[in-house]
Order: structure tokens, then C-alpha cells, then sequence
């Protein structure tokens, strides 16, 4: 007889590993801290906004999940490694999200802004390695489809972007011994950063060329990013995963 009964959704991961997700305070990040807490794990919540990364562990506890915040800037050395120390307290890290970074609105300088956005990856991702991770470690950095399948107005955030999904694919092809490596590249997301960007006129010029007709929410990014991490995608590894309703082949 066919079991009608609700199914669990876990992913095949353990319950109780450890995701440290940056950039949890809001958005994207966000959601991958939501919906990790509900398969089981313990999440390290990172966010340069203590207030609003509080507030989301506070969402995943209240519920009965276990999570910490952790205050800190991806692009200060001293603050990676004290958040790592901080983070150690809910035990070894098996997976993390690289999802902090300047926003493509950011009135940056072009070196400041890839040095920014590809090296906070880059010393997030090395300082987690260097202390040794557990079998069956995997990341997954936020790249976008800017820069990767199309360009866009800002030409630090396409350089930091591209520059995001190569080093993914150096991490996939020589430290694989390590850690699975891959990447979700979202297009227009529905997040505070382009709150409102639907009902421009270039929002509506960008919607009506998309097949899906809408932006992505925050959990189609985020579950995109979980099956990228989970032990079910074991053999996925070296992957910029589109997630743009289909917008960039349209173009």
C-alpha cells in the first residue's frame, strides 16, 4: 500500500552537522539559515548586522533548532578568525555558504570591490580549510549570473562574480581531497537589496523577458544551494548552478 503520509525532508543529511552561512541576516542568506535549521543542522549565522543575524537565530531557536550568531565582517581577517573560534562551539564545521558581499549598488572603487567580494571568499574558504574538516565536508559560494552569463551595469561586481565561480572551480579540481566545491549563480532575486526593482521600468523590461515571469524568491535560492551541499549530491562538485528561471537564455 502506498505510505500517504507527510514526508520528512532531510536530504540525506545527519542531523546536528554544522553549516556556517555568511550574510545571514537577511535574504538569501537568510533563507539558507531557515531551511538548513529545518533539515537538522546547526547553523553558525554570520552577518556585519549583529541585530538583524540575531534575529534569525532567534527564528531557527524558538523553533527548536540550534543555531549562533556570530557578528563579523568576511573581509577583516581578525573577524573570520574569531568567528571561526565562535562557531567551533556548536562543533566541527562540515559545510559552508559564502554568501556575504558587497552589493552591486555599492559605490565601490573596481579593485576595492573584487578584492572585497572574490578575497573574503577566498580567506573565509581557506580559513575554515586550514583547520582540517571532517569527511564529507562541501561548500557552495553565492556567485550570479552577472559577470558569469551576462553582464551587467557594474563592472566590479561582474569581475568579483566571475572571479567567485573560478575559484570555485580551482577549489573542485585541486583541493577535491578537502572539500566539494560548487556554485548557484541567482539572477533577480526578490530580497531588501532590490526591494522594489519589480515594478521599475527595467525590472518590468528584465520580467517580461524572463519565462518564468518573476523574480526568485530567497528559498529558491536557498534550497538550491542545500542540494548542492547535501550528501545526495555527492558526485556534484565543480557546478555554477544557474538559478534564474531561465532569463539568461533569453538574452
Amino acid at each position: 500500500m502506498l505510505n500517504t503520509a507527510q514526508p520528512t525532508i532531510s536530504l540525506g543529511f545527519t542531523p546536528g552537522d554544522v553549516l556556517l552561512v555568511s550574510g545571514a541576516g537577511s535574504g538569501i542568506g537568510e533563507a539558507i539559515a531557515l531551511r538548513a535549521a529545518e533539515l537538522g543542522l546547526a547553523v553558525a549565522a554570520w552577518d556585519l548586522d549583529g541585530s538583524a543575524v540575531a534575529a534569525t537565530v532567534d527564528r531557527i531557536t524558538r523553533t527548536g533548532g540550534k543555531a549562533i550568531a556570530v557578528t563579523a565582517d568576511v573581509s577583516a581577517p581578525a573577524d573570520v578568525e574569531r568567528g571561526f573560534a565562535e562557531s567551533r562551539r556548536l562543533g566541527e564545521i562540515r559545510y559552508l555558504v559564502n554568501n556575504a558581499g558587497p552589493s552591486s549598488a555599492g559605490d565601490l572603487d573596481f579593485d576595492d570591490g573584487v578584492r572585497i567580494a572574490v578575497g573574503s571568499v577566498r580567506s573565509m574558504t581557506e580559513t575554515w580549510l586550514s583547520a582540517g574538516v571532517p569527511e564529507g565536508a562541501a561548500l557552495v559560494n553565492i556567485a550570479s549570473v552577472a559577470g558569469n552569463l551576462m553582464g551587467t551595469d557594474s563592472p566590479w561586481y561582474c569581475a568579483a562574480k566571475a572571479g567567485i565561480a573560478g575559484y570555485t572551480r580551482h577549489l573542485a579540481t585541486y583541493r577535491n581531497t578537502e572539500v566539494r566545491s560548487n556554485a548557484v549563480a541567482p539572477g533577480m532575486t526578490d530580497t531588501p537589496r532590490l526591494r522594489g526593482f519589480a515594478r521599475s521600468e527595467v525590472g518590468q523590461r528584465s520580467l517580461e523577458k524572463n519565462p518564468m515571469k518573476r523574480m526568485a524568491t530567497a528559498d529558491d535560492i536557498a534550497w538550491s544551494a542545500l542540494f548542492l551541499l547535501c550528501p545526495l549530491a555527492s558526485y556534484i562538485n565543480g557546478v555554477l548552478l544557474p538559478v534564474d528561471g531561465g532569463w539568461a537564455v533569453t538574452q
